[in-house]
């Protein structure tokens, strides 16, 4: 293929908006990375990731029989052929599955106990007549609260009636840090919800929770839950090496653009295999293969981000500066650089000899770093608050002089104050203790933001870094105010 028709490939192929929410998963977008295997087992209760690496993808996915056949089939999973899923709580508005936001700060206003509300969840999702009789939740939770019996028969017979049938009743979970914008009460729904997931695996045999869920939100939650190290030893992470980020890059080429265009970059390499009318799967060097997907990223990008290797190579450089603390890359992090790369390219480059430019891919992780940190603010706005009295400084930094500035610009009661605004639609979560610096700073290593050198300072990775102001001597370029 030319570098015309790959470049028009690329824009066909990759997402305008790589938000998790704005487009369903389908089989042609439906992709399996090797580390997420044991996170769609049934058995497995807890699947940890941060935000944009498929906690919402495999949700939307295991509601779907379609999808999690195929799922089955590619994993192995025999029993995940026979299961039959329903949702217990997500972003979507399902009230008559799940109370929303403001029911569920309403109900906890009440006085109501986590335990309650989720047992209501269960019955309504097991179809339990007397709940489903009922619109409001507050009058479910007071049903199931008054009658414990009715609860407790109403799962035996179920768990019997699904181990006749030979199906595992799955009731999934996601998005929880919806459930309430104060963090212990978020700390407490999320107990809650692991005691009942712990108690459905281990009394019943044919009854399972799925919970998706932000890593620092299952360690919070969990310490009030003695029980929970019993869920962590079940537990299964949503990680992306390099290569599967390339592979399900090479998966979309061959799968999302034009007949034309995919059919014709399929021919470029053997081994594509051709499930069905609408899904295509790479063949295994392009999936798992540094040297083939090198080859490959090398003839649509380029191999230099520049004039020579003292720049740093295309397939290498990418993720490299897209990595979290935890030396992770989200898939949508990935695929919006990428995006953004091809804009750039489209718009400045069109006559260079390659579908990408360079300079497109620096551009593309600027833009990513913007919207990681657009993200995080939506999600965790304490930590956008905690770096940006960092602006301006330089990493590696001494931790005391991130407690310095942070004790200058009186952070505590910024947070302090920022917990007090919004609204209940308006959820939101903040830091364990927000007065005590070094633990906001365990924190923050734990969700990435940060991370600790050998020689004990601290240190921002690019994808924060960039949008936040903050340098780096030999780093990318700081994103400059408009």
């Amino acid at each position: 293929m030319s570098p015309i028709d790959l470049r028009a490939l690329l824009d066909e192929s990759l997402p305008g908006a790589t938000d998790a929410d704005t487009e369903g998963p389908s089989p042609h977008t439906l992709f399996t990375p090797t580390s997420h295997r044991l996170a769609l087992d049934p058995e497995v209760t807890v699947v940890r990731g941060g935000r944009g690496v498929g906690k919402t993808f495999w949700f939307h996915s295991l509601l779907k029989r379609k999808l999690r056949l195929i799922a089955a089939e590619e994993y192995q999973i025999g029993r995940l052929t026979r299961v039959s899923a329903t949702a217990g709580f997500g972003a979507d508005s399902r009230p008559e599955l799940y109370p929303g936001s403001a029911s569920m700060h309403k109900l906890l206003e009440s006085g109501t106990h986590p335990a309650d509300l989720w047992n209501s969840v269960l019955l309504v999702a097991l179809g339990v007549p007397e709940l489903l009789a009922i619109t409001k939740w507050e009058e479910r939770v007071r049903w199931t609260r008054d009658n414990p019996d009715a609860r407790d028969f109403a799962v035996a017979r179920a768990d019997r009636e699904a181990g006749a049938d030979g199906v595992t009743r799955l009731v999934l979970f996601d998005a929880l840090e919806h459930l309430h914008r104060e963090r212990a009460q978020a700390d407490r729904l999320v107990s809650g919800l692991l005691r009942l997931a712990l108690e459905m695996r281990l009394s019943t045999r044919n009854l399972r929770f799925k919970v998706f869920i932000r890593p620092d939100m299952f360690e919070s939650g969990g310490k009030q839950f003695p029980d929970a190290s019993k869920l962590s030893a079940n537990a299964a992470d949503l990680t992306w090496s390099t290569t599967n980020l390339y592979g399900l890059f090479f998966h979309y080429l061959g799968n999302r653009g034009s007949v034309e265009r995919s059919a014709e970059f399929r021919a470029q390499r053997e081994g594509w295999r051709n499930e069905t009318a609408d899904r295509h799967l790479p063949p295994t060097g392009l999936l798992v293969d540094p040297g083939i997907q090198k080859e490959e990223f090398t003839r649509i990008a380029g191999p230099y981000m520049g004039a020579n290797f003292r720049k740093g190579h295309t397939y290498t450089w990418l993720p490299n500066h897209l990595m979290d603390g935890t030396e992770q890359v989200s898939p949508r992090s990935f695929l919006s650089a990428l995006r953004t790369a091809v804009n750039v390219t489209l718009s400045d480059h069109t006559n260079h000899d390659h579908a990408v430019h360079f300079e497109g891919i620096r551009r593309g992780v600027q833009h990513a770093s913007g919207t990681r940190v657009l993200e995080i603010g939506e999600d965790l706005p304490w930590v956008k608050t905690a770096i940006e009295q960092l602006k301006g400084e330089q990493v590696p930094i001494e931790q005391s002089e991130v407690i310095r500035r942070w004790e200058t610009s009186e952070l505590s009661q910024k947070l302090e104050r920022e917990a007090r605004r919004g609204n209940v639609e308006e959820v939101r979560t903040g830091p364990r203790n927000p007065d005590a610096y070094p633990e906001l700073i365990g924190e923050l290593i734990e969700l990435g933001v940060m991370r600790r050198r050998k020689d004990g300072r601290l240190d921002l990775p690019d994808v924060y870094r960039i949008a936040f102001s903050i340098g780096r001597k030999g780093g990318v370029p700081k994103v400059k105010a408009p």
